[in-house]
């Protein structure tokens, strides 16, 4: 059983920063895994945000280019999300998943497990 668990989410004003952690347990994930994070806002549908490679190789939606970074540490099964100068519309819920396979995807439907979501809330 795979259980990933967000962390660090909370209320920030515009400008402000975060930085979530998704922390992997109940199995060592392969080389070869990509970990990716994904957002939903009220009313909206889970859209892609930032993904990481095994070996670092990183990928952004155009809207947070720039403002958040991915990052992970192997050897603790873990990704980040440093999220900068936020903005209202970065309000909601960002969850984290992993992708059993080297290349890196955009689309939910191809990660293989998930975790079950932190809030962000940027207040104007």
């Amino acid at each position: 059983q795979v259980q990933l668990v967000e962390s660090g989410g909370g209320l920030v004003q515009a400008g402000g920063s975060l930085r979530l952690s998704c922390a992997a347990s109940g199995r060592t994930f392969s080389r070869y895994s990509t970990m990716g994070w994904f957002r939903q806002a009220p009313g909206r549908e889970r859209e892609f945000v930032a993904a990481i490679t095994w070996s670092g190789y990183s990928h952004y939606a155009g809207d947070v280019q720039g403002r958040f970074t991915v990052s992970r540490d192997n050897a603790k099964n873990t990704a980040y999300l440093q999220m900068n100068r936020l903005k209202p519309e970065d309000t909601a819920i960002y969850y984290c998943a992993v992708d059993d396979t080297r290349v890196l995807k955009v689309t939910q439907g191809e990660y293989d497990y998930w975790g079950q979501g932190t809030q962000v809330t940027v207040s104007s």
